[in-house]
């Protein structure tokens, strides 16, 4: 038996042992075979593997391929079910291709960017530019060895040191790590990451700190290079590493606090309250209302760019700063036929590098769609503010799903133009299924409404505008070691136990409200 079919076969294995026990705790993983507590039905969603499998031929193959696809999902990835029937396509189509980059390393799992092999990758094929995205997208696997292992292999995986390029790239991984925390409860995993992180947190100062305390970047380095604030060579200070070092430190104090050390816990909690003031005091243009990248000879770039939404990942801005979100909704802002502009259409360089060298100059790249569309639903979630509703976050996750067809099959690349919305290197075979951002985790903690957090309070906030879906499910979620389920049935009949929106842990009803609203309730 060869080592793809003895981890299908071991994963079955688990899911048998452990709902027999009625437990799912620490690091095992289910697929919730429990049928009289599931409300969908796994096999009715097979025809989009099967339609996938079929639609196109098989460029590469790692170490879960097409053939089998199916098992491998069934085993690790939340159902979902709504009546629009292209988020339900899109929804499994980046399960899909999500599963195409996993791979075998000698140091464990690995997650790639690329399936083609890049220049520039670290061992493996690796690039640490979209981490971030990685461990936020797939902590919802059933199967947390993934991202934990593929972490390991990043900080570990060089001799027991981090891989040689995973400074080639800014990223946020404590705060990811973290993040999955909220979802897995594995406190072990992420306190023995600890000393790792700090250490890598620590090189970061060394490297990118200016005496001002603010960070800086080259934009090729955040992965967005021919930026207009910035240039190939140009140390800038941007939102973008400034946001991540804050949310990192964030991380870190938390983790330590886990940990039970206090003292370095109140450490980076000061360091994150310094940049938090320092972002605020620095990189807020009064004038354009919004958060922009300062030029290293000084003085802002005065140009709005989707980076200035960053910010909000992190819940970094203050209430009054969310008039920066006016601009999502303005034509000669961010705001486009296919989805959100990597910079402000108004800008008269807005689109002035030309074409398909990897110019983030205003086409729409999905890893700043993540981004922006994360900080939006925690402007929505956790601010009192009226600049934006759900209506609004609904609206462009109704684009990023459009936007990603091509040709008239589900696809997602590099980037693409605002308001064709043609893939910019559709055709090449480097961009077919471009790892490079989330849209399940978006679908789950966004559109659903499932707010991770470390206790033991279920919270869900689904941003479905009032009477635009009768109905919706989510179904056999792995929380907190137990299966949620998420259901939204406005007259009852669609799933029939009765109207409203409704939380379930392991097959039992723990809160219901008769409407579309915040709702919680005890795991």
């Amino acid at each position: 038996m060869n080592f793809k079919l003895k981890r299908i076969v071991f994963s079955y294995i688990i899911v048998v042992a452990v709902s027999l026990a009625g437990l799912f705790q620490g690091n095992l993983y289910a697929t919730g075979k429990q049928k009289d507590k599931s409300i969908l039905k796994v096999d009715d969603f097979k025809h989009f593997v099967d339609y996938f499998n079929r639609m196109e031929d098989e460029n590469l193959s790692f170490a879960i391929p097409n053939a089998e696809a199916w098992d491998w999902m069934k085993a690790n990835i939340p159902l979902f079910e709504c009546p629009q029937d292209n988020f339900e396509e899109i929804y499994y189509y980046r399960w899909w291709t999500y599963r195409k980059h996993i791979k075998e390393t000698p140091k464990g799992w690995g997650i790639t960017e690329f399936l083609v092999d890049r220049p520039y990758a670290d061992k493996y094929n690796l690039i640490a530019c979209a981490i971030g995205h990685h461990i936020m997208e797939g902590r919802w696997l059933h199967n947390p060895e993934y991202i934990q292992q593929y972490a390991h292999v990043w900080y570990r995986g060089n001799e027991g040191k981090p891989m040689n390029k995973l400074h080639k790239f800014s990223s946020w991984t404590p705060y990811a790590l973290l993040q999955a925390y909220y979802v897995n409860s594995d406190k072990d995993y992420l306190v023995d990451m600890f000393p790792d992180l700090t250490a890598d947190y620590k090189l970061w100062e060394k490297e990118r700190r200016n005496a001002n305390g603010l960070f800086w970047q080259n934009d090729v380095k955040d992965g967005m290079e021919e930026q207009i604030s910035g240039g190939r060579h140009e140390r800038n200070e941007r939102p973008t590493i400034n946001s991540y070092m804050f949310g990192n430190a964030e991380a870190l104090a938390e983790i330590a606090e886990l940990d039970g050390d206090q003292a370095t816990s109140k450490l980076y909690a000061a360091k994150a309250d310094t940049l938090k003031e320092l972002i605020d005091a620095n990189l807020w243009d009064p004038e354009d209302q919004f958060f922009e990248t300062v030029k290293e000879k000084g003085g802002f770039a005065k140009v709005r760019e989707q980076i200035g939404f960053i910010p909000w990942y992190f819940n970094i801005p203050t209430t009054e700063q969310s008039v920066a979100w006016k601009q999502i909704n303005d034509n000669n802002g961010f705001s486009a036929p296919f989805g959100l502009t990597t910079a402000e259409r108004r800008h008269p360089d807005f689109r002035s590098n030309g074409c398909c060298k990897c110019e983030w100059d205003g086409a729409i790249w999905p890893f700043a769609t993540a981004q922006t569309l994360t900080g939006l639903a925690n402007l929505l979630n956790d601010y009192k503010q009226d600049v934006v509703t759900d209506s609004t976050y609904f609206r462009q996750m109704e684009l990023y799903v459009e936007s990603q067809y091509h040709r008239g099959r589900p696809y997602v690349g590099e980037y693409l133009d605002e308001v064709t919305g043609y893939w910019l290197k559709g055709d090449q075979e480097r961009s077919r299924y471009y790892n490079h951002s989330t849209f399940n985790d978006l679908m789950i903690t966004g559109l659903v409404g499932l707010r991770p957090r470390a206790d033991e309070v279920l919270e869900v906030n689904p941003l479905v505008p009032a009477g635009k879906w009768d109905w919706f499910c989510l179904d056999k979620v792995l929380y907190h070691g137990k299966m949620v389920t998420i259901v939204w049935d406005k007259t009852g009949e669609k799933y029939g136990k009765g109207k409203g929106l409704y939380l379930m842990v392991d097959g039992k009803e723990v809160a219901r409200r008769a409407d579309l609203g915040k709702l919680t309730g005890k795991l």
